[in-house]
């Protein structure tokens, strides 16, 4: 029998591969223990996270991410970004470029996947290309500041230390491991460095690029207990309507783009602003999808639009799916998926090498956006946590997340993306402990 069967296999194995999916397929929604209300909870918040992710992730963050990284991959010379974050590149200079860049960035785990995907794709080492993954949601300076102020000055000290040294340490290994391959890599894209392809002068590149950063960074402007901070929050849309008008204006003068439709997208971008006046995320999401709708026309700007594409469907079903996964595991913050937040709270509750390292783990599996993990990590800590674990969860958190894992799979494989998320997990630990015992 069993030999009929293989035989079977081998005759048509996509027929008998397809049988084995719809048979799996039909014992998950079989045994699914809907009705129980933990399951359906988790579901709910699964939805509810989804849900939230979209409206306030999505359109502000990760469309003009999409934008950034489509044009790094068109505008700038590969030749370039070797020479300041290649394989071959002073590692010293790499790497300080590499944190730097990320810190000035200061997005979240999943919005840095696609720009950190723009320079390893150009070019840039994988130590670089690693120290700009960990430091852009990681090393952001006023989550730092809002730790030191809700948490204490100790905490917010020693992230900001443990965030730095990650990022060069984390980012010196995996070149270490990787070496060999890195330097076949190199040898393989190579070029000239000095202008962008196309020819435009490398002020008008950096404006170019300036200009978006700058709307990617205000328009995500959040809300915090800082006077200045709360300033730049009230003002953020009228500066980001510059920044836009700024960037209109270098499309036309520099990039030789038609007056009549950027005007025409103007007109319908300040209608939507007026019809729904609580919904910037409308004329935010036409003003970019018209920007490529213009690029896609245009021979010279196409490869943009199709380059911005590519990082959209390959990235975005990822994040969505792993979003929703988290939410069924852990839930939104401050309420419960499958896993209990008794839990968690018992299993943190000391300084010890295990609750460290399940705080490293929790950190990692779990979406936290932009300054979402400071009040986060606060109810912990008043529910029992120990400051070690507490640290911990701060230095793996905001730089991992499920949705985050799986894209870096697409990007660099399996093999690397298990070796830096093991890092990181494991320095968190590391740190998170010899903190928590010392203090």
């Amino acid at each position: 029998m069993y030999a009929r069967l293989l035989s079977l296999y081998h005759q048509s194995p996509r027929q008998a591969q397809l049988l084995l999916i719809m048979v799996a397929a039909f014992l998950a929604i079989y045994l699914l223990p809907a009705g129980n209300a933990r399951f359906d909870n988790a579901l709910l918040e699964a939805v509810r996270l989804t849900h939230w992710y979209a409206q306030e992730h999505v359109i502000l963050c990760l469309l003009p991410a999409f934008l950034i990284a489509g044009a790094m991959a068109v505008y700038i010379s590969q030749g370039s970004v070797m020479r300041f974050l290649g394989p071959e590149a002073s590692k010293p200079v790499a790497f300080s470029v590499a944190s730097v860049s990320g810190t000035l960035l200061a997005v979240c785990s999943c919005t840095v996947l696609p720009l950190f995907g723009g320079i390893y794709k150009r070019g840039a080492g994988l130590g670089a290309a690693i120290a700009f993954l960990y430091s852009g949601p990681a090393i952001n300076v006023m989550a730092i500041v809002v730790t030191a102020k809700v948490l204490g000055a100790e905490l917010g000290i020693a992230r900001a230390v443990g965030a730095i040294l990650f990022a060069l340490v984390i980012g010196t290994i995996m070149h270490l491991i990787y070496r060999r391959e890195e330097a076949e890599r190199a040898r393989g894209s190579s070029r000239g460095f000095g202008t962008v392809e196309d020819g435009k002068p490398i002020t008008s590149v950096m404006a170019f690029f300036g200009l978006m950063i700058g709307i990617l960074v205000f328009a995500n402007w959040a809300a915090a207990d800082s006077n200045a901070w709360m300033t730049v929050f009230r003002w953020k849309w009228p500066i980001t309507v510059v920044l836009a008008l700024l960037f209109a204006l270098l499309l036309v003068r520099r990039w030789n783009w038609p007056v009549r439709p950027l005007l025409g997208l103007g007109i319908a971008i300040v209608l939507a602003a007026l019809l729904t006046p609580g919904l910037p995320e409308l004329p935010f999401a036409i003003g970019i999808l018209g920007i490529m709708a213009i690029a896609i026309t245009r021979d010279e700007d196409r490869e943009w639009a199709t380059q911005t594409w590519d990082f959209a469907r390959q990235i975005l079903p990822l994040l969505l799916g792993g979003v929703f996964i988290a939410g069924l595991l852990l839930g939104r913050p401050g309420y419960e998926g499958l896993i209990p937040s008794q839990w968690v709270s018992l299993a943190v509750g000391d300084n010890s090498l295990i609750s460290t390292l399940l705080a490293s783990l929790l950190g990692a599996f779990m979406y936290f956006s932009t300054l979402t993990e400071v009040p986060i990590v606060e109810g912990l800590l008043g529910s029992g946590m120990g400051k070690g674990p507490a640290l911990a969860l701060l230095l793996a958190g905001p730089a991992l997340s499920l949705p985050n894992m799986l894209v870096i799979r697409t990007i660099l494989g399996t093999g690397k993306t298990v070796v830096y998320c093991v890092l990181v997990v494991l320095m968190a630990t590391l740190t998170g402990f010899i903190y928590g015992n010392l203090w």
